[in-house]
């Protein structure tokens, strides 16, 4: 290609999303459709953090298909959702975790602050929220994120030090597929849900990522870099296992 064709090409057209609701046992779920040019055939998942149901078709698949195929795998779609933990709203009275402890939301209307923890006699954890009703998802939320980037952050930089490397910055994101992910420019990004869970977890995270600074790979020398600086690997993986599609409950209405 000439570099005057380079410059003045036409940018593809972003696709419009498009969704087909597809009915089984008197319910009706919503679809998304997603065109894929590397596709051969009709695919559906489910995603655990969203609940939104996603086909991915061929870039020539027809609506016609789309919607049939979808609709003989009616069944599929409801029992996948079905076994999805039970959404979990950041609302006053619900219960959430915080470092793996569970801890109960309490609106104190009228106080000063924004959230904040108390302890009670008894060892029950609150989380406190000040201000009007409408705002007590968004400040937990906030609340979260700030926490789970500083326990990152010290995380992350133990980790580096123990391996004598140096990375360029974290970001936080809410990852639906992976829960830390490392760029060959030192950009380390995390989930900021690894703050819902046991410190232990968190720690194996950031030494997983730190790891890929010296192994941008999954081969058997990054498994024993990790294991090197975090020894308790394998509890952390096992409980990510067991857990984890947990965490991506909790904010969802």
């Amino acid at each position: 290609m000439s570099l005057r064709a380079f410059l003045y090409r036409r940018k593809p057209e972003s696709q419009p999303q498009v969704t087909i609701d597809v009915a089984f046992d008197n319910a009706v779920y919503s679809v998304r459709l997603r065109r894929i040019r590397q596709a051969r055939r009709y695919t559906l998942r489910v995603l655990a953090a969203t609940r939104e149901v996603v086909l991915t078709m061929p870039l020539r698949g027809s609506l016609r298909e789309a919607k049939a195929f979808a609709e003989k795998h009616g069944g599929w779609i409801a029992a996948r959702l079905h076994r999805l933990p039970q959404a979990m709203p950041f609302i006053d009275g619900v219960q959430i975790p915080l470092r793996g402890e569970m801890h109960r939301i309490a609106h104190r209307l009228g106080k000063r602050g924004t959230v904040w923890v108390e302890a009670g006699d008894d060892g029950a954890m609150t989380l406190c929220v000040a201000g009007q009703v409408p705002h007590i998802g968004r400040r937990i939320t906030d609340f979260l994120k700030r926490e789970a980037k500083r326990d990152l952050e010290r995380a992350t930089a133990e980790a580096a030090q123990k391996l004598g490397v140096t990375y360029k910055r974290i970001s936080l994101r809410d990852q639906a597929s992976r829960w830390g992910s490392c760029s060959t420019t030192g950009v380390i990004s995390y989930s900021w849900r690894l703050i819902l869970a046991p410190p232990f977890v968190l720690d194996y995270l950031a030494a997983h990522e730190v790891a890929h600074l010296v192994e941008m790979n999954h081969s058997p020398r990054f498994w024993k870099t990790v294991e090197r600086i975090f020894p308790d690997m394998p509890r952390a993986k096992g409980w990510l296992d067991a857990n984890g599609t947990e965490l991506h409950r909790y904010g969802a209405n």
